[in-house]
This record gives C-alpha cells, structure tokens and sequence, in this order.
C-alpha cells in the first residue's frame, strides 16, 4: 500500500502531457498496452496506410496571413493538408471502436472522419453558427445524390442528416479535441445485415453533440449504395480543404466477429 501511494504522489506531480503519453507507444509500432492502436503520434503517421505526396508532416500547423491554407511549423507529429490534399485510411481495419483525435481545420474548409470509409462525423468551419446543421462540425453528414434539371446535374441532400446537439466548435485556426464511440452493423452467415451501426457517443471539445443515433446506411451518396461491413479502415478527410490532425488513435472494443460483407 505504501508503494502504491508513493507511486500515486510522484503521478500527480507530472504534467497531464506526460501523463497522457501511457498511452502510446514506445516502440513505434502503433499499437500501445493499453489497447489503443495509435494512427498520428509524436513519431508521426504510424498507423496510416498511405502517405500522399500532396500532405504534409509537421510539428504544428497555423494559418496563414489573408489566406484560407495553413503554414507548417518543421517537426512531426502531425499530419495536414495546407490546403487540399488526398484522404488517407487507417492501416487496421476497426469493428466497434473509440476514436480520439485533435484537428486544426482552416478558415471555411471541410473535412471529415469517416468510420469504416462509410460514416462520416462532420468537421467543419461553424464556429458561432447560431443552428448548425448535419453539414456542420460535430453533426453527422446527411444524405445526397446527383439529380439533372435542364440538363444540369447538381448534389441534393435527401435528408438533414444529424445536427449536433450544440455547437461546440471552436475558431478556425485553434486546435479541437473529438471523441467517437462506434458500433458496427453486424451480419448474419448468409452476409444480410442484422443491425444496423451505431454512434453511441459524439464529444466535441469536450461536450456532447451526437447521442445514439442509429445509422441505417452510410451517410453521404447513397447512388449507387455502398456496401456496409463488419469492420473496415477509418478514413480521415483530407480532400475538401485545409485541415491538419494529430494525436489520432483508435480503440478496438472487445472481440469484435469479423463477419462477412453485406450482399
């Protein structure tokens, strides 16, 4: 008992920062004894399958005078498109997971965290929008398709998607903290889905935005519809304009059946 409180005492006399590095890992390979299987870390993007020319790693990002792109600080540690790059997908294929991350998204951009490549957590440029709406940060991106009128073809949303609960969003240009719980939509033998997937739990700089909200399919274009999966890569946004991530990792939770792909 006498060790542990010892141990307790020297704990609380760190810097949260130190504290929280308990979680990663020291080895570089992604993967901490926690659980958690780091994407974006100190060391860089560890967990990422592919690394497009177009992005770049640095150690900070901030923006740039009388412009909507960001400037890089030289370092690593995080990832950023300074003002369009390519998205990039998760090495680890996920099931029922949580998800922690920071990002910096630039003046009136878009971007996006997408579970499983499918479901997409919108980041957006809202801050002060008095009802922000399923297309804005924190909100769960709502369905479209493209329909021709006098021979014009334009994106209609089909519905409203999930506004979030408040708006949580800070200024473009600072630093923001997002938290996910996920659930997979789960499969019989056969491939039919018996459950459709799940957003238990959406924080946004530390308030909650989404609440069980039930996801019948994968949001955004619905033609033609996109297969849905027991497990697949998370997919981060990085296509729409300038945003940059960091301390970006992912937690499995629990034995998650694999299953097979929906037919």
């Amino acid at each position: 008992m006498l060790r542990f409180l010892i141990f307790a005492a020297l704990l609380l006399t760190y810097p949260p920062s130190v504290v929280a590095q308990e979680h990663r890992p020291s080895d570089g390979s992604g993967v901490a004894k926690s659980g958690w299987v780091d994407l974006i870390n100190v060391g860089g993007a560890v967990g990422i399958a592919k690394i497009h020319s177009n992005l770049t790693q640095c150690s900070d990002v901030l923006i740039a005078n009388g412009s909507k792109a960001l400037k890089a600080v030289d370092g690593t540690g995080v990832l950023a498109a300074l003002s369009r790059g390519k998205n990039i997908f998760s090495k680890q294929a996920f099931g029922d997971c949580e998800v922690q991350l920071e990002f910096l998204i630039g003046k009136g951009s878009n971007s996006g965290i997408k579970l499983q490549g499918l479901y997409e957590v919108q980041l957006y440029d809202s801050h002060g929008k008095e009802n922000p709406a399923g297309t804005d940060c924190g909100g769960i991106y709502p369905h479209w398709e493209f329909k021709t009128k006098l021979f014009v073809r334009k994106l209609t949303y089909t519905d409203k998607g999930f506004p979030p609960l408040v708006n949580a969003a800070k200024p473009a240009g600072q630093w923001q903290t997002l938290k996910i719980i996920f659930k997979a939509p789960r499969f019989d033998d056969t491939g039919k889905k018996t459950t459709n997937a799940r957003i238990d739990l959406v924080e946004l700089n530390g308030q909650v935005v989404q609440k069980d909200v039930e996801l019948e399919s994968a949001t955004g274009n619905i033609d033609p519809p996109r297969p849905e999966h027991a497990s697949a890569p998370l997919m981060l946004q990085m296509d729409h304009g300038a945003i940059a991530f960091r301390n970006v990792r992912v937690r499995p939770e629990g034995k998650i059946e694999e299953g097979t792909r929906a037919k």
